[in-house]
């Protein structure tokens, strides 16, 4: 049985080469009454980091989203912290969809709030001109992957429900070429049919997820794991290396053989 590492506090991961990031799985209730649906985007096939493949809202921390989550968040370990504001700056950024703010949204404010976020970089200022204050706890904690890659992004995965179906996105042509909502059973199926591609971590996470007909059994799912770093490792398996996961943290599948993953 692979062992986990130290839980994630207090350092993101060692190395130059280690980039603190963070993802939100945004979740909204079945149009018609199935599994919940996430929210994902295609990325741009032009990116340097999983060109082409469908992934969640997310990106890079900012030493501004640091910033801002001392003043917010003072109790909670930075890392993680600077990893639920970056999450949430960057699903604005990436979707136009505001979350996590204890006021409702229009979308037309939710445009504007983006377009300040473009000219301005951070999120301290969009959230002061609008006058919205975050809830932070509205993210839960995932999960925290750091692949075993000579470059890789430590990122930490946060869910958020949205509760209604009723929203309204917009893709960033810069990065993303297309935003589309779908259970975690259906985007699998669409990368076995080669619709999409889905980088080692994704489909780790899509298998894991579509075995919840619920938000609250994804809840559920995370208090009997709780949230270690994931790094995994490759090993020799039937004459050809694999990467595999720690065994213990709630993943059905725990690997593929190096031939076939996507490491994005």
């Amino acid at each position: 049985m692979f062992k986990f590492p130290p839980t994630d506090e207090p350092m993101a991961a060692d190395g130059p080469n280690v980039i603190p990031a963070a993802t939100v799985l945004i979740f909204r209730k079945s149009q018609t009454g199935n599994a919940p649906e996430l929210l994902m985007l295609q990325r741009a096939k032009e990116m340097r980091f999983a060109g082409g493949a469908a992934v969640w809202p997310g990106g890079r921390i900012d030493p501004a989203d640091r910033d801002l989550a001392k003043v917010l968040l003072p109790q909670v370990p930075i890392e993680r912290a600077a990893a639920k504001i970056a999450g949430i700056r960057e699903t604005l950024e990436e979707t136009g969809l505001m979350i996590a703010t204890r006021e409702p949204v229009s979308a037309a404010q939710a445009a504007a709030a983006r377009a300040m976020l473009f000219e301005q970089g951070r999120l301290a200022p969009v959230l002061d001109h609008f006058g919205w204050q975050l809830d932070p706890d509205s993210l839960t904690l995932y999960a925290h992957w750091c692949p075993p890659w000579e470059r890789a992004f430590d990122t930490r995965f946060f869910i958020h429900n949205l509760g209604t179906g009723s929203v309204e996105v917009e893709v960033d042509a810069t990065e993303n070429t297309r935003l589309f909502w779908t259970s975690a059973a259906d985007a699998l199926a669409m990368a076995d049919r080669g619709e999409i591609t889905v980088i080692f971590p994704t489909r780790r996470n899509l298998e894991r997820l579509a075995q919840f007909s619920s938000f609250e059994q994804v809840l559920e799912d995370i208090a009997r794991y709780p949230v270690c770093r994931i790094t995994g490792a490759f090993v020799e398996q039937d004459g050809e290396k694999w990467l595999m996961l720690p065994e213990g943290a709630g993943y059905p599948v725990l690997g593929e053989p190096k031939t076939t993953l996507l490491r994005g």
